[in-house]
């Protein structure tokens, strides 16, 4: 049987959408409810509640109650410490005071019975509008010796500093650095707190939730990259 043949008469895939762009549909449209659009940027005034975490009940579960009754014994503070404890998809987090996230962090890594001797990564959050310490800095630490993950997580207000931790964990160096850049949080004691990812001289912080999307200048052609709502859609 020749290709001809084999084709004739069959419908193209995506053919019947309309041209010109004939695409397969999306699966992201329709999310969240949205219907008659397959919008989910946010622009079409669409917003995903944000679910409160409350803090969670003992027993945890897991390993998660070993690691807290540890770091109570090794951490006395602990009490003054930690804000709350939330269990959820599995994943354990301590909501530590910024006072006190150097002290906590010392003691996950260098207590017998934690031994968190990894910092993988230091992520920062915009909560504008939903918190008002809007700024939260999250800390994934992996105990390698017992095969464990804890997130510690600390929430400021725009203008207060959080200490580094970089003199218990070196990795948090360019994590930090890039949480500063992009959210403008500001880590005490960073030994060169500087820009990583923006041009020295650049103004603003681009992650923030207040930043503009668009309108900004591209100085070596002299055009501007439009706001997205104002951009032409091709299909």
């Amino acid at each position: 049987m020749s290709i001809e043949s084999g084709t004739q008469g069959s419908v193209p895939a995506g053919a019947e959408l309309g041209a010109p762009a004939q695409t397969p549909p999306s699966p992201d449209k329709g999310m969240f409810g949205v219907k008659g659009t397959g919008d989910v940027s946010g622009f079409g005034r669409l917003v995903r509640p944000r679910p409160a975490a409350f803090g969670s009940e003992r027993p945890y579960g897991e390993y998660f109650d070993d690691v807290y009754d540890a770091l109570e014994e090794a951490y006395p503070a602990l009490s003054e410490a930690i804000e709350k404890v939330v269990v959820d998809r599995a994943e354990l987090t301590l909501h530590v005071r910024a006072e006190h996230i150097v002290e906590v962090c010392q003691v996950m890594r260098d207590d017998a019975s934690l031994r968190f001797e990894l910092c993988s990564s230091v992520d920062g959050v915009d909560y504008l509008g939903s918190d008002e310490r809007r700024f939260h800095v999250a800390y994934q630490l992996t105990s390698m010796t017992y095969r464990r993950r804890v997130r510690l997580e600390v929430a400021v207000a725009e203008g207060v500093t959080v200490p580094s931790v970089t003199r218990v964990y070196p990795t948090a160096d360019w994590q930090e650095r890039e949480i500063y850049d992009m959210f403008g949080v500001v880590f005490a004691g960073h030994p060169n707190l500087t820009r990583i990812l923006m041009p020295d001289d650049w103004e603003g912080h681009p992650q923030r939730k207040d930043y503009p999307l668009g309108g900004v200048p591209v100085e070596y052609k002299g055009a501007e990259i439009p706001p997205p709502d104002q951009r032409r859609v091709y299909q």
